[in-house]
């Protein structure tokens, strides 16, 4: 057993007794990082010079006052803004892009006394599930390593699987947090929209876009969440909402908790081993108190378009200040400036990202906006409604994170109902911007599954006080990949 096999409170317990410093724990994450990620290939950037001098000044920091995240490590997602720190959004378009600011959850972090490692790899711009669409290397599932670790966040989600790094942020857009989280076997959740300030989160639909924690264990999601949630100046979306003491809410009592199950979410295109896993937490909810019944969410069929008009849309607006003029990639040995434009964004954008310009670029345009984007905005508050009814009698909605297992790296699902169904999964959580988890509930041939839970606006702490309960009745999360030469 490692240190970064412990959960932040017996790693606080330790380092209140000064078994150890947290010099010694960024050494770990590093020494970790050197062991594994070579097949891993989470990160794209580490900081090692920058976080071991932190850690030496944390460690001089008196005892009394230190939170609960103190001296811990931390990895971030490629399009989080870092002062001083390399964030390329996985793109060779911001392959050189060392920003002047931090994001607010940067700041947030750092207040806390944690310790940024590195900067995680991604699918470009956050578009993707699988961060096989990174300009620049492809990350690996720790649990097999021929496998696809999910994305967009999948650096995020298998650096914690592999045990490099305790806590990491991803981003959500569509699912980019909970999808990863549940191939990798990890706690990954999506805040209610405006929960987690957006100052500094890289846009690919500002509208959807999320920033979110990945760790091993509720608590420690819980724990983190608490720390970088509120309101922020720079972001008008973010909620003046209170923030609640999440970690307070793991009672470890759900009974009376109503639970819904939507039909559509155990239809076609959800493999039999998912079913099943499913069915069997149920089971253990049941065994805690909870009750359940099935569902509907009539309008989730139209999910999939409403998603990809929405985010495209603003994927093409918020993409055009990549010019080749005031920062980023710029192409040379051009001739004018239609050219730089031109030559600047066909070279520095990869082809998943060009494709998402283009559809939103034709979904915005005069002849189209109305019968694509506004359309796409009437549905969308449909779905929204759907939510909205479940809510008014259930506490929370249950169903699979993903409609299989991971699959090969490199594999293309020609299965549209597969297709089909890994989108009504995840992208209307975004889309009616309420809440949700994804934590293990099993595996098929040695790859996790994940089940995700969704909850109300504002109502975290509801789902990590399920999501703990199922955790603490199973032992999934005690999981861990055979990878490397100090197995954790």
């Amino acid at each position: 057993m490692t240190l970064l096999s412990k959960t932040a409170a017996e790693l606080q317990a330790l380092l209140h007794n000064r078994e150890v410093s947290v010099k010694e724990l960024t050494e770990a994450s590093f020494t970790r990082i050197t062991e594994v990620d070579g097949d891993v290939q989470a990160f794209l950037t580490t900081t090692r010079d920058e976080a071991l001098a932190r850690a030496e000044q944390l460690d001089k920091e008196p005892i009394e006052g230190r939170g609960p995240l103190f001296g811990l490590p931390i990895g971030l997602k490629d399009n989080i803004v870092t002062k001083g720190i390399k964030t390329t959004c996985a793109s060779k378009m911001l392959e050189d892009f060392v920003p002047i600011y931090d994001a607010t959850v940067v700041e947030k972090i750092n207040e806390a006394g944690m310790v940024t490692v590195g900067k995680l790899n991604m699918d470009e711009f956050a578009m993707g599930s699988t961060t096989e669409h990174s300009a620049f290397q492809t990350t690996h599932n720790p649990w097999n390593l021929d496998y696809v670790p999910g994305g967009s966040s999948g650096g995020s989600a298998a650096a914690v699987a592999a045990g490099e790094v305790l806590f990491s942020l991803g981003s959500d857009t569509g699912g980019s947090v909970r999808q990863p989280a549940a191939f990798c076997g990890v706690v990954g959740m999506k805040p209610t929209a405006g929960r987690i300030s957006r100052s500094g989160l890289v846009a690919f639909a500002s509208s959807l876009d999320q920033i979110g924690p990945i760790t091993k264990t509720v608590e420690d999601n819980a724990l983190l969440l608490g720390a970088i949630a509120g309101i922020d100046h720079r972001d008008s979306s973010s909620s003046p909402q209170a923030v609640p003491d999440y970690r307070a809410a793991l009672t470890g009592d759900i009974k009376g908790m109503k639970i819904a199950v939507p039909k559509e979410y155990l239809g076609e295109g959800v493999s039999a081993e998912v079913k099943k896993s499913v069915t069997d937490a149920l089971k253990v909810l049941e065994s805690l108190g909870a009750s359940w019944e099935e569902v509907s969410l009539p309008h989730l069929k139209y999910s999939s378009p409403t998603y990809y008009v929405i985010s495209s849309s603003e994927a093409s607006s918020n993409l055009s200040r990549f010019d080749g003029i005031r920062y980023g990639y710029r192409a040379e040995n051009v001739q004018n400036l239609n050219e730089l434009y031109l030559r600047s964004r066909q070279e520095g954008f990869g082809d998943e990202v060009k494709k998402r310009i283009l559809y939103g670029t034709y979904a915005l345009s005069a002849d189209h906006h109305k019968d694509l984007y506004v359309k796409a905005m009437k549905v969308r508050a449909l779905i929204a409604q759907d939510f909205a009814n479940v809510f008014e009698k259930y506490d929370v909605i249950v169903g699979p994170t993903t409609a299989t297992a991971p699959y090969k790296i490199g594999q293309v699902i020609e299965d549209s109902l597969t297709l089909y169904a890994n989108d009504m999964l995840t992208v209307p959580v975004n889309l009616a911007g309420v809440p949700a988890i994804s934590v293990p509930c099993g595996f098929s041939e040695g790859l996790p599954l994940g089940l995700q839970m969704i909850g109300k606006h504002f109502d975290e702490a509801t789902l990590y006080r399920i999501a703990h309960a199922y955790e603490q009745a199973t032992d999934f999360h005690t999981s861990t990949p055979n990878l490397g030469e100090g197995k954790n």
